[in-house]
Formats: C-alpha cells, structure tokens, sequence
C-alpha cells in the first residue's frame, strides 16, 4: 500500500468539488465543497476575517483518500467552544495563544464528521499523518470542535495526550411519532396544551408559515431572508458573520439542501429561517424577522421543523447551540465533546484542570436536562447512554 502523503490547501479552490466531495457523506452539507467554498469565496471566512485556510488532505499517488477542514486562526470568534480565558491567561503569563490549529466548520456548531477517509485507508496511520500539521511550528495547538462521538473516540484512542471538553445541545429525534399529533400525544398535558396555544397565538396574529425548498427559493425570497438575518446580529449592535453574498452562492451551488421557512402577513413575507438538510438530519440555522410577534421564533425555528422532519422522513433536528427552551418543546440534551491538543505543558496542565472541573458541572447540568424532560412517564425515553 502507498504511504500516505499529506498536503495543506491554502483555499477550496486548489481542489476540485466533485474529488473533495466524492469522500463526504450524504448527511452533513456543511463539509460539503460548496458550502467551505462559498465561506471562503464570499470573503465570510478568510485570512482578512482571521481564518487562514490549511485544510489538510491525504493522498496515495493522485487519488484524494483522505481529508479535514483546518484553519489558522488569530481569534476565537464563530467557533462557540469558548477558549477565550485560555487565551487571555495564557497572554498574561507571557505566552502566546495565536495563532492556533482550529477544525471546525466556521460559524456552525453543528455536530459532524470532520475527518472523511476513503475505503481502506488506516484510520490511525491518517491520523498520525495528519497530527504533524499542529505538532510542529509555531501554534500553540490544535482544537477538534462539534466532531461526531464515533470520531471523537478514534481521536483519543490515537492521541490519548489530547484534552477532552464537554458540552450540551438540544436535539429532537423522531421516535416513530408519524406526525405532529403524533409527537405532542407522547408528552405531558401541560406541554402539549402550551404547544397548542403558542401555535394559535401565531395564528391569530394573522402570520402564515410556509416552507420552501430547492428551487422554489427565489432571488427576492432569499434577500428576503438577508434582511431579516442581519436584523437579528443588529439589535445586538453588530453585522452577521455571514453576507448576503455566501447565502447566493449556497442557493446557485446546492439548493437542494436548503430549507426557507418564510413567515406571511396579508401575503407578505415578514420573518424567515433557514435551514439546512441532509439525507437524515435538519439543521436549524439562521433566523430573523421584521416584525415583533409572539411566539413567531417557536414556531418558525421549532415547530415547522419538527413537521418537516416528519413530512420527509429525517430522523433527527439539530436546531442549533444553546437553549433550555428547546426543552420543553421536545429536543433532548446530547452530551458533546471537544478535544484540545495544546502544545505548552503549562498551558496544557492548567486547561485539563479546568475541563475536569467543568465537566462535572456538565454532566449534572445534562441530568438536570433528562429530569425535565416533557414526555409522559410512559413515552419518557432514557438518553443517558446516547451521546
């Protein structure tokens, strides 16, 4: 067999979209080509924004076997696994954080794969191929954000030195509800009663929901949805990551995986959201609107994926970070990890002390989770052994 031979790409272009994405499944558009590309080439995740593109491939010969998003980054901005007071003792003590090894997909904290390999490459050989891309130079280390649990274990197993950080989300799972109704009979009466009305106070605020996919996301729709995106990052006194420009490249490049949820008044567009899908799982993204309206964001964000979901057979709702509200609606907490290579042993001393304390808190928050969950007693589903 060929020994595998790494090789940094300085941006998506120095490959092509069909070779890059013959090695991504079917379910995770965001390590798709054309979404990396579409960051990139829209100027949302670039050197001049503090990524700098070394995302790393393996090869055999001129077969593409292997490959991984990575990024040079001089901030921790749009990652949300929070290292900013690493950074700051760490400078404090005279050290230097940045710039650092970051895998990810930028401004996305949805859980995935990171690491594509084709069949028959030896996991552990790419992995310790790869590991020389951060082990060497001048960064301070490498993080492995919002990975899949099954990667985060091979990751380990090869690299045991590698620091381990958890977290939560909220997720919600089809477990053969059939339809809406049929979701809301597995929960309380008190949940399913307060579901029903946030859905009629929408209603009778005159607001119509409808979703639009692929093709039937037009020009207007779509600035539409820019508008609406940018007012939500405004009333916090800021501009999105991401520009409208990055959002036309996903409609021309791969409309088939975008989901617009559009809110109506007198027929008019006023709020949107927008989603992303797979062949199993919807993701929910991004989200504005034009108008104050009671419970619109439940309903435009939760609601109207959960019967997506349901009307094309996904199995499974990522709505996105953070959110206790999700809760009570019906996503179950899922335990995620982070894993952190950091170069300096006093810098790495001290970050493992502090993940073993928080994970302690995480652990107690997620059963905290489980215990409020609003299914009936008969419909409760045990999580605790899913990750």
């Amino acid at each position: 067999m060929t020994m595998l031979k790494r090789q940094p790409l300085p941006s998506m272009e120095a490959v092509s979209a069909s070779v890059w994405n013959a090695l991504v499944g079917d379910d995770h558009p965001f390590l798709r080509h054309e979404f990396l590309h579409a960051l990139e080439a829209s100027g949302s995740a670039c050197p001049a924004t503090g990524w700098v593109p070394r995302h790393q491939t393996l090869w055999q010969g001129e077969a593409l076997v292997g490959l991984m998003p990575l990024y040079h980054k001089h901030h921790s901005f749009g990652e949300y696994v929070f290292d900013w007071a690493w950074a700051d003792a760490w400078e404090r003590a005279g050290g230097r954080y940045y710039p650092k090894a970051l895998t990810a997909i930028p401004y996305t904290p949805a859980p995935g794969p990171r690491l594509a390999l084709a069949p028959g490459v030896d996991p552990r050989e790419a992995r310790e191929t790869l590991a020389s891309a951060w082990e060497e130079g001048e960064l301070s280390g490498w993080h492995l954000l919002f990975a899949e649990e099954a990667e985060v274990a091979e990751w380990q197993q090869a690299r045991p030195g590698l620091l381990a950080r958890h977290g939560v989300q909220f997720q919600w799972q089809d477990r053969g509800y059939g339809d809406f109704e049929g979701f809301l009979a597995t929960l309380t009466s008190k949940r399913r009663k307060a579901i029903r009305r946030e859905r009629r106070i929408v209603a009778d605020q005159a607001l119509s929901l409808h979703r639009l996919e692929g093709e039937a996301i037009d020009a207007a729709a779509l600035e539409h949805f820019y508008r609406c995106y940018e007012i939500t990052y405004l009333e916090r006194g800021r501009h999105g990551y991401l520009n409208l420009d990055f959002f036309r490249r996903l409609r021309a490049t791969m409309p088939e995986n975008l989901l617009l949820v559009q809110a109506r008044r007198d027929d008019r567009p006023v709020a949107a959201a927008l989603y992303l899908q797979g062949a199993r799982t919807l993701f929910g993204r991004y989200w504005g609107s034009e108008v104050s309206a009671d419970c619109l964001h439940f309903e435009a964000c939760y609601y109207q994926g959960i019967e997506h979901c349901l009307a094309r057979g996904l199995t499974r709702f990522d709505p996105g970070t953070q959110g206790e509200h999700k809760l009570t609606r019906g996503f179950e907490p899922r335990l995620l990890t982070s894993l952190h290579h950091i170069a300096d042993p006093r810098l790495r001393d001290a970050v493992a002390r502090f993940c073993a304390e928080e994970r302690e808190h995480v652990l107690a928050y997620r059963r905290a989770a489980e215990s409020a969950l609003p299914f009936r007693d008969e419909a409760k589903i045990d999580s605790a052994g899913e990750q």
